[in-house]
């Protein structure tokens, strides 16, 4: 053989190599990544032809459901009237234009009978002539409290409150609700006439709309969180050694290390309760006094910086968090490069921020003796004929705090429940406020901060722990966590342990 032919001929075995090897990447190795894609409608087209799965709270409701049609979808995803935009950030949504979000994403394969564990199902239906069917997600939702964490939201300011509401089990790392307002209807997403499909997305996705009804803010929006951050920073005293009963500054200023920049309590009063110009660590959470918590971070614990960082860590900020299956976004102190900035992060400001679902672990991990459990959305997988495929087991992620510090931490959010909102109702609830500015202009007097309140109930024997955060209090600069989301935080736990809130 010449040299040119077998030159051409090498060639020719190259690229024919390379061919195989593409077409084995692409059908073996990328073919679950292509399959799952959302913007594959062939993929799309052969699940429209399935009975896709349901979504139900753990009580039985069904929140996602597909029913039969006479068109080229066989089938339309639907999702009840009287709940959807309430429960959207929970399911998602599914829908033939627009792919699909939340758990119609994340349990995808059980929904659409793709996933392994249905490969007996399918072979049975696939030799009795039976129609496939996808199988079915049973939530940790309790379907009251969802629907009274999204109305406190939606009537809790005039127009409705921009912000979230989670609550959680502490015992087990149960998600028993995940509320975000404002919210968005996911039948019209699903919807088979397009024009309601564009005209509903286009209206839910403009830009430069504060509202971001598709933002799921429960678990994807960061905030400073304000005074509420004080249960992260107390936690970090406790664990350096310092009692409850040191003294600490009640001024109403106080100049930050190696600074001339002051900070002051909210409204600029005194710290209550205050003898010989001081007041106990005690007194300080029970009146949320920003100056007694910066003398205490930055003069009284040994190694300041690096504990708080690092209790802050060990409650799960500034490590991403797993999965519930919905990605939760990473909560952060930020750079604490000095004392300066130490202070100011420890009551909530600064570069601190957090998602509504972290602080809600905080309170859950306080209630729980210490104990932090992995958040969870998903309490069972079930075949169509209802057989268990997988239930969800309670997980312990770590002990940020000690029992006894976890008590202390208890006893000081109950003096704070009851000195800054009363009794609370016909249940014993420890908690904290919070009211963080957020504004990077000077004129933060002017702007409506972000009010936070997180809590749980009963004070003892804990079975639910909440965090409510609302942008646009009512009240404008003078809208304070205990004012604005408050009676949305108690509204929920009294809805699960103490009645109507």
């Amino acid at each position: 053989m010449n040299k040119p032919i077998q030159r051409i001929s090498i060639v020719v075995i190259v690229m024919t190599v390379v061919l195989l090897a593409n077409a084995t990447y692409v059908q073996v190795f990328k073919a679950n990544a292509l399959k799952s894609d959302p913007r594959n409608n062939r993929v799309l087209l052969d699940e429209y032809a399935r009975q896709r799965g349901a979504i139900t709270s753990v009580g039985g409701s069904v929140v996602a459901v597909s029913v039969p049609t006479d068109g080229r979808l066989k089938f339309l995803r639907t999702y009840p009237p009287n709940g959807a935009e309430a429960f959207a950030p929970v399911t998602g949504y599914y829908s033939f234009q627009y792919g699909s979000a939340g758990l119609e994403l994340y349990e995808n394969s059980i929904l659409s009978g793709n996933d392994d564990r249905l490969f007996g199902q399918r072979f049975i239906d696939m030799f009795s002539g039976r129609d496939p069917r996808g199988g079915n997600v049973v939530t940790t939702i309790n379907s009251r409290l969802q629907r009274v964490a999204f109305d406190g939201l939606r009537n809790g300011c005039q127009g409705g409150c921009r912000g979230a509401v989670v609550a959680i089990q502490p015992n087990t790392g149960k998600i028993l609700a995940m509320a975000s307002s404002p919210s968005y209807d996911p039948n019209d997403l699903a919807s088979h006439d397009q024009a309601v499909r564009e005209r509903s997305w286009a209206a839910w996705n403009e830009p430069d709309d504060i509202n971001m009804p598709m933002l799921n803010r429960a678990i994807n929006q960061l905030y400073p969180p304000g005074s509420t951050f004080k249960v992260v920073t107390t936690a970090s005293a406790l664990r350096d050694g310092i009692s409850t009963d040191i003294r600490l500054t009640a001024s109403p200023t106080i100049v930050l290390p190696d600074t001339v920049t002051t900070l002051s309590n909210y409204g600029g009063e005194t710290c209550p309760g205050s003898v010989r110009g001081t007041v106990t660590l005690t007194q300080a959470f029970q009146y949320s006094c920003n100056t007694a918590f910066v003398d205490l971070t930055t003069s009284k614990m040994q190694d300041p910086i690096n504990v708080f960082r690092e209790t802050a860590q060990r409650f799960g900020i500034d490590e991403k968090q797993p999965d519930t299956p919905l990605p939760v976004t990473t909560s952060t102190v930020g750079p604490i490069p000095d004392l300066a900035a130490l202070g100011q992060s420890s009551i909530g400001q600064r570069d601190v921020r957090v998602t509504p679902m972290q602080m809600a672990m905080v309170a859950a991990t306080v209630a729980n003796g210490g104990v932090r459990m992995q958040p969870y959305l998903v309490d069972k997988l079930q075949a169509a004929d209802l057989r268990t495929l997988q239930t969800t087991q309670p997980t312990t992620i770590n002990e940020p705090i000690s029992s006894d510090q976890a008590a202390t931490l208890t006893s000081l959010m109950i003096d704070s429940e009851r000195s800054t909102l009363g009794a609370g109702g016909p249940v014993s609830i420890a908690s904290k406020t919070g009211t963080a500015e957020h504004s990077d202009s000077s004129d933060v007097e002017s702007e409506t901060p972000y009010s936070w309140y997180i809590a749980f109930g009963p004070s003892s024997n804990a079975q639910i722990a909440v965090a409510v955060v609302v942008e646009n209090g009512d009240l404008g600069p003078a809208s304070t966590g205990g004012a604005v989301a408050a009676p949305i935080g108690r509204s929920v736990i009294n809805a699960l342990v103490g009645g109507a809130g």
